[in-house]
């Protein structure tokens, strides 16, 4: 069986363009804006990687990054992406971007647009959103174009069209006389050879395999085309749909694959091919020789002008793009079944730069110059170009290179599948990654970001060489979610550095990590050993309250942390720490023990603040009246709080000059109340109080304040011992004998004091 592969086989240059672009940004917070292209196969493969693909541009968050794919979007789509601050990575195809360019220049002259394609196509759809004026899009010759009479007309195609039918739906929109015609054949002009070619291998074969996504047009148009010409058509999505058994009696099969298929689904068809029938002979069907260059614009035409042939664009004019340089047609020849595989056969045919390999160094020739980079010439195969982001220098400039045509430079293979990347700024980069490679293998810590993961750890790019962590060199521990590290930067150490079958870097965030934490825990070490040598018990050290608790504060002496306890906070007590110490601001403080084995030290702040007694004789004396509030009461009198840390005692017969049973019945815990100080100890911590002496007495009440015990000379009279029910001063005195307190052995009154003393208040 003897298979040809179709001329100018599978990716056109705007979808590989678009392809490598979703491969290699960075995939957090990127999107896609619609179906990259029309290949399941690849979307999944790019959606693997993490970028999403949305449908409407709501779903993209702002900021984010948006992709536009080959097909182009319309303008208000820009618009909006510039308005929520959305970064745009713009892939759209260079023949497309120049019909985008056309309706928006024909609609501002206010003219009307007829567009030749399908109005659910999405580059059809972005070619609408660029203008503001009248557009028609017509899918078929039979359509009605009468709407476009006596109107000026601007015609144009998409990209991926079929030729034939362009060129009869611009006859008959002149047939209905519009007042002017103005026509430009965008159809890729791959487009137009891969239709041509198609065709020509249809006449040709037995049968006819079309690779390529179901709902790619330009593939479906492929089909179309062959099947005017070959019986038996056959449309794949990928390897999975072929049928050895529907093409094994044909001597000859086609291959055609859409501008959107990449070549490994190619290849993995002829693979299959030649695993069923090991006799299998592949061949690249030979170009025809035609003049495929672009055209920027076609001349006006009249109402009965006809359509007008692509001219070659003049030499001084940059086309839209590049054409993609084709290797000098050869003869194809039979290798002997002895010396060559049919499998050989297709990765010769499918592979046609492996005869260069990644990371390789190569001097080849300048030869060409546009506006997307230069065409060097090199080991006499196709010219390959440079993408100017790949040439060494600041800023591009077309007219600098072209100087240059004939020199030669320096430049790396970075991708050595078709087609062929090359890189004059990897070179500088290898030069500057030599030097870091010899500091990297004598230790020092390098830096890279994660960009991809594994079931065995991570793994990043430095320069030319991949870089592979393993999950237990992460950092100590297990590491469970590795995709979370991608986009994270790693700090590393060489473990091991492999150059036999590929560049690659073992290395260890984990020793670094464990190193510095080693070495803090040394100076910790340290800086503690020294604190303890120069710290004691009893001394007053400065420190800074750091955080506080329910029990006390955390204070940084000479930072360490030492605990003031709540209880040696204040010597009244204190219900917050916050009460007597403020985060943040320094003090001064005792040191109260010292626990160097379990690395504690406590401190106290009231140990250096004056005692509520000591100062007490500065603001109480004998005689003072006094205010203060009840804070218990007990059988033999009250304590009344005069101030924090310092009660009073106010003894039952110092309450009222009534008799009380018990002093609940005159008081209560709480009540403020006015007293007289009797006694005053400071060194005893005590004070005796009286209410009742500042309350009037009961006998003077009605004699003008006289005793009514005593006569006017005053000498006591004889006491009733009667029945009367009136009590004299020497009653209570009486009572008053009998009534002593004491608490805790100390009396606050004796009964001397209570005795007599009545006169001398």
């Amino acid at each position: 069986m003897r298979v040809v592969v179709a001329a100018n086989c599978g990716f056109c240059t705007g979808v590989r363009r678009a392809v490598e672009t979703a491969m290699s940004v960075p995939a957090q917070n990127t999107y896609v804006l619609g179906e990259l292209i029309h290949n399941e196969d690849v979307t999944q493969r790019v959606r693997a990687r993490g970028i999403p693909t949305v449908e409407r541009l709501e779903e993209v968050p702002d900021g984010a990054t948006l992709l536009i794919r080959s097909h182009g979007v319309g303008k208000a789509v820009y618009e909006s992406c510039a308005r929520r601050g959305i970064r745009v990575i713009d892939c759209t195809c260079a023949f497309v971007r120049h019909a985008q360019r056309i309706v928006e220049e024909a609609s501002a002259a206010g003219k009307t647009v007829a567009i030749a394609g399908h109005a659910q196509h999405p580059e059809v759809i972005g070619l609408v959103g660029w203008a503001n004026s009248e557009v028609y899009v017509f899918a078929s010759e039979q359509e009605d174009f009468s709407v476009l009479r006596r109107k000026e007309v601007v015609f144009l195609s998409q990209t991926t069209f079929s030729e034939q039918r362009f060129l009869k739906i611009a006859e008959n929109i002149q047939k209905v006389r519009p007042k002017t015609v103005e026509i430009f054949k965008t159809i890729c002009y791959t487009t137009v050879s891969r239709q041509r070619a198609a065709a020509r291998l249809a006449r040709e074969s037995d049968a006819v395999l079309v690779i390529g996504g179901l709902n790619s047009s330009n593939t479906n148009k492929l089909a179309e085309i062959a099947a005017q010409y070959c019986g038996r058509v056959y449309r794949l999505k990928n390897a999975d749909d072929f049928d050895y058994e529907k093409v094994k009696f044909c001597k000859r099969v086609g291959i055609v694959a859409g501008a959107s298929t990449p070549d490994w689904q190619t290849s993995e068809v002829l693979r299959k091919m030649a695993e069923n029938n090991a006799e299998v002979q592949v061949e690249t069907q030979v170009p025809e020789e035609t003049a495929a260059a672009p055209v920027a614009e076609e001349p006006a035409a009249t109402p009965d002008a006809p359509v007008q042939e692509p001219q070659e664009a003049p030499a001084q004019e940059a086309a839209p793009v590049a054409p993609e340089a084709e290797p000098a047609p050869e003869q194809p020849q039979e290798a002997p079944a002895e010396e060559k595989s049919a499998m050989d056969a297709v990765i010769a045919e499918m592979d046609k730069s492996s005869h260069y390999k990644r990371g390789q160094l190569l001097t080849v020739k300048i030869v060409s110059v546009t506006d997307e980079g230069i065409y060097v010439s090199g080991s006499g195969k196709a010219d390959i170009l440079i993408d100017k982001s790949e040439l060494d220098c600041d800023e591009y400039s077309r007219e600098a290179y072209a100087a240059k045509i004939g020199e030669y430079i320096d430049v790396m293979v970075v991708d050595a599948k078709a087609p062929v990347k090359l890189s004059e700024k990897q070179v500088r980069k290898v030069k500057e990654e030599e030097a870091l490679l010899k500091d990297i293998e004598e230790g020092k810590e390098f830096s890279v970001v994660c960009t991809g993961f594994n079931k065995g750890g991570l793994t990043a790019e430095l320069g030319t060489y991949s870089v592979f962590v393993p999950a237990r060199e992460i950092r100590s521990g297990f590491v469970r979610e590795l995709d979370k590290m991608v986009g994270k930067k790693l700090r590393l150490k060489m473990l091991e550095i492999r150059r036999e079958r590929r560049k690659e870097i073992i290395a260890s965030q984990r020793v670094i990590l464990e190193a510095e934490k080693a070495a803090r825990e040394a100076a910790k070490a340290e800086r503690e050993a020294a604190f303890f040598d120069s710290i004691q018990v009893g001394d007053i050290v400065e420190g800074k309250v750091e955080r506080v608790t329910s029990f006390g504060a955390f204070v940084s002496v000479n930072g360490f942390d030492c605990l003031a306890h709540i209880s040696d906070l204040s010597w009244t007590g204190v219900k917050e720490v916050t009460d007597v110490l403020e985060i943040g601001k320094r003090y001064q403080f005792k040191v109260l023990k010292v626990d160097r084995d379990n690395k504690k030290v406590s401190i106290g702040y009231k140990q250096l603040q004056p005692r509520p007694w000591d100062t007490a004789a500065e603001r109480y004396a004998e005689g003072d009246i006094v205010h203060g509030k009840v804070v218990r009461i007990v059988p033999f009198g009250a304590f009344v709080e005069l101030e924090k840390g310092i009660d009073g005692l106010v003894h039952v017969s110092q309450i009222t000059h009534e008799w009380l049973e018990n002093p609940t019945s005159a008081l209560t815990i709480g009540q403020e109340i006015d007293a007289k100080v009797l006694a005053f100890d400071p060194e005893a911590h005590k004070i005796t109080l009286s209410i009742k002496a500042l309350q009037p007495r009961p006998w003077d009440e009605g004699r003008g304040g006289r005793d009514r015990d005593r006569d006017e000379e005053g000498e006591r009279r004889p006491r009733n011992r009667g029945k009367s029910n009136r009590r004299t001063a020497s009653d209570y005195a009486d009572e008053a004998e009998y009534r002593e307190w004491s608490e805790g052995g100390f009396g606050g009154a004796s009964i001397a004091d209570l005795l007599g003393n009545d006169d001398n208040k």
